[in-house]
């Protein structure tokens, strides 16, 4: 890119750093140290503020950059990802929201563990949360790589890396110092900018093709490569048997993923009441609704306007798609409406991006902190130190995540959350429903339900493709492939499912009755709730 194109961008990306960075350090003076203050922001934020922040929490990167790469490059197929991940808040509305918000304090385990023996339930779920975490942050560094070498020029693997390490030394500053409150509004800053640039781009694109959106689909389809092909079912997913499998495998796990990802279910907890919870989530389906709506229509503007070759050029799977189509949209790569509008839209990702890893990393720190380090020295201690060790796990959470972004670099953004969406549907949401809805749910269900899921999936995606066995492979030099689906859900999830079943029917406990009654009406009524 050009000398301007890099000055301008840089010039947003450090704007944004530093009222991020104020804002941290606003919320780091406003603290008084506690856990609620830390984990849920003092569950000070109105419905609208938090339906904006879990808004911001749930339209990633993976939305902005790695959804509409997919419907550029593969059409009809692309469009999976958005009616999965619309669909999937139904059931975070209807099923969890509500109920999550009235029986737990800080984590999916305390919703798990209010009725079951503490100990082994937390270790478990918070084995899960983190590990669902770690997949979906580095599902965030891959985009953050693969943006600003897109921006910067900087193409070089050194110059990837070294985006990819200065995203996680930023998050662990969010998360250590600015705790939930710091989070909470560098997403609702992230959300407005995300939306706004958003709306600018689907009316540009609109625009370029005079309101006809017939024409925008018939001109993609034109400039595909594959014609009418484009904009039917099966150019991704129906070559076989295998692809139409990977396709429902998807399927499940986006629809069933949300409510088992840690960081959205925590956003509920920063409310002041169940009811306040539920609005939120409306508050967030209408953000969210209509942010994917428009992703339909950049998508097919990519392919319509930049081509699917170009696209692939710059990035094999689709990743610049967004920022490609801003500067086409401005005047091409030379002109000064081009270069600013690209610079806009970069920037806007990479807050994206900044936004969500430090919700992801807050809430798997929590974990860490509120479930593991609590359980393992069999007591709570008191809620400075828990803090405290959250915001040690917040590091070493960041370190993983960034050894982890630099091996998968090459793979699709939107792709990776698919993996990380399965593997929370495969282990947190069997143990989460178990939990609320089934009245003879014992401590051994609940363990066999969480790692029944989660090792199944951890297993089934390191015999995939998506590890060996191709040239898009993670390591393409070796093959031991057995599995053939890239997305386990199709398998992992029922046997999350049956792992719970099975672990509860062969248990000699006996489920307390007192204890399922207490958390029925607190999870219906909100009476004890924290």
């Amino acid at each position: 890119m050009t000398d301007d194109h890099q000055t301008l961008a840089l010039l947003l990306f450090s704007a944004f750093i530093a009222v991020t960075l104020a804002i941290t350090t606003w919320a780091s003076r406003n603290r008084h140290g506690s856990a609620e203050e830390f984990y849920a922001g003092g569950r000070l934020f109105s419905p609208m503020e938090n339906g904006f922040a879990i808004a911001g929490d749930y339209m990633s990167a993976a939305s902005f950059l790695g959804v509409t790469g997919l419907i550029a490059l593969f059409g009809y197929d692309g469009l999976l990802y958005v009616v999965g991940f619309l669909v999937a808040w139904l059931v975070v509305l209807f099923l969890v929201a509500e109920l999550v918000r009235n029986c737990g304090r800080f984590t999916l385990a305390d919703v798990v563990a209010a009725r079951m023996s503490e100990r082994p339930v937390r270790i478990a779920a918070g084995t899960s949360s983190v590990t669902v975490s770690v997949l979906y942050l580095v599902a965030q560094m891959v985009g953050a790589g693969s943006l600003v070498a897109l921006l910067l020029g900087g193409t070089s693997p050194a110059a990837r890396a070294w985006t990819v390490i200065g995203v996680g030394a930023l998050m662990v500053i969010y998360v250590s110092l600015g705790g939930m409150r710091a989070t909470t509004w560098i997403q609702i800053v992230k959300a407005v900018l995300l939306l706004a640039g958003t709306v600018a781009l689907t009316v540009l694109v609109l625009v370029r093709f005079h309101g006809d959106f017939d024409r925008l689909l018939l001109t993609a389809a034109g400039r595909s490569g594959h014609g009418d092909a484009f904009l039917a079912p099966g150019l991704a997913y129906g070559g076989d048997w295998t692809a139409r499998f990977d396709f429902i495998s998807l399927g499940l796990a986006l629809v069933l993923g949300t409510a088992g990802l840690p960081h959205i279910l925590s956003r509920f907890y920063t409310v002041p009441t169940a009811r306040a919870a539920r609005r939120s989530a409306l508050w967030s389906i209408g953000l969210i609704g209509g942010f994917y709506l428009m992703t339909i229509v950049l998508g097919f503007g990519a392919a319509a306007i930049v081509g699917p070759e170009a696209i692939r050029g710059s990035n094999a799977a689709g990743n610049t798609a967004v920022p490609l189509l801003a500067l086409d949209l401005g005047g091409g790569a030379n002109s000064t409406g081009g270069t600013i509008l690209f610079a806009i839209v970069g920037a806007v990702a990479f807050a994206t991006i900044l936004a969500v890893v430090a919700g992801i990393t807050l809430a798997s720190s929590a974990s860490v902190a509120h479930d593991l380090y609590a359980s393992l020295r069999r007591g709570r201690g008191k809620p400075r130190s828990e803090v405290a060790v959250a915001r040690v796990a917040s590091v070493g959470i960041g370190v993983v995540a960034i050894g982890l972004g630099l091996l998968a670099r090459d793979l699709n953004v939107a792709f990776l959350v698919g993996l990380a969406f399965a593997v929370a549907a495969s282990a947190n949401l069997p143990v989460l429903l178990y939990s609320l809805f089934w009245r003879g749910f014992t401590t051994r269900g609940a363990v066999w339900a969480v790692y029944g899921g989660l090792i199944p999936a951890l297993v089934l995606v390191v015999l995939s493709p998506v590890v060996s066995g191709s040239p898009e492979s993670l390591f393409p030099g070796v093959d031991f492939q057995y599995f053939p689906l890239q997305n386990p859900g199709l398998v992992s999830i029922p046997l999350g499912f049956l792992a719970g079943w099975l672990g509860t029917v062969t248990s000699d406990e006996v489920p307390d009755e007192a204890k399922h009654a207490e958390t029925e009406v607190r999870s219906l009524t909100g009476a004890g709730a924290a």
